[in-house]
């Protein structure tokens, strides 16, 4: 195939009711949807959170969710792809699940932040080693990959995209405070760079501790070959659907001409 469609949800975090998916997903199925994103913390409740919550409350939380985006997927025909909260005994894991009709598989991810305010990194027991490639499948001969949010800024992790031409990576978000113009300039940066497209799911809603308001403030896009950002949400609760093309894709890459340059030189 020459094209694929894909789409994003910009939500807040879930509760345990399928109506609001089921809506999304009929919607989707209707325009051609072929793989939906999600943001993070939209399964499960921001980590924060979580640290009051019980822990069977979120392991029954998780799988619910998982079993709900097994039926949803084999009934709209659509691979849904969401960041999860997975919990085995007394640890936390933030994963990515991919979930098709016909298969469901996950990614640890491999890097978290770590700073004072946002410290994912001592909340989760993710193991800290040698980088691995981001996870990637095919879908109607596009081939995909998924990386979490924070990872976006280690270059290391956008070496397999160019030397495995991935065309579109898939790029689920909890971003918050003032960081909306650096996000769209750095997610541009690397969609040019790389010559591929990029789908950014970013959540929305609050949450208030005992000196902080954190509002993440939606802002979802997708992003061309060429670095240019086509559409934006706002900073409510919507859907995102586009197309990509392999027409696209060559044009870039043969105008640039970026891996042409690397593999001349031996590098890929």
């Amino acid at each position: 195939m020459r094209e694929l469609v894909v789409g994003l949800l910009q939500l807040p975090t879930l509760g345990m009711n399928t109506t609001r998916l089921e809506f999304y997903l009929k919607k989707a199925k209707d325009r051609g949807c072929r793989v939906l994103l999600f943001g993070e913390y939209v399964l499960n409740q921001f980590f924060k959170e979580l640290v009051a919550m019980p822990k069977e409350m979120i392991r029954e939380q998780t799988q619910k969710h998982i079993e709900i985006l097994k039926n949803l997927s084999r009934e709209y025909d659509i691979t849904l792809i969401a960041p999860i909260v997975e919990v085995k005994g007394a640890k936390y894991y933030k994963k990515i699940i991919k979930v098709s009709p016909k298969s469901t598989s996950y990614y640890m991810q491999q890097i978290l932040i770590n700073y004072p305010h946002w410290d994912e990194e001592s909340f989760f027991s993710n193991p800290v080693k040698e980088l691995n490639d981001p996870i990637t499948f095919t879908v109607d001969g596009f081939k995909i990959a998924v990386m979490g949010g924070f990872e976006l800024h280690f270059d290391r992790m956008w070496e397999s995209i160019m030397r495995k031409r991935i065309d579109i990576v898939l790029l689920p978000t909890a971003s918050t405070f003032n960081s909306k113009y650096r996000w769209r300039e750095l997610i541009s940066m690397r969609a040019f760079l790389n010559n591929c497209y990029i789908l950014r799911a970013n959540r929305v809603g609050d949450y208030l501790d005992d000196e902080t308001h954190w509002k993440f403030y939606g802002d979802s896009f997708f992003v061309t070959p060429d670095g240019n950002i086509e559409m934006i949400l706002e900073d409510r609760e919507s859907m995102l659907i586009e197309t990509i093309t392999k027409d696209e894709l060559a044009q870039s890459r043969r105008g640039w001409g970026f891996k042409a340059q690397l593999q001349k030189r031996g590098e890929l």
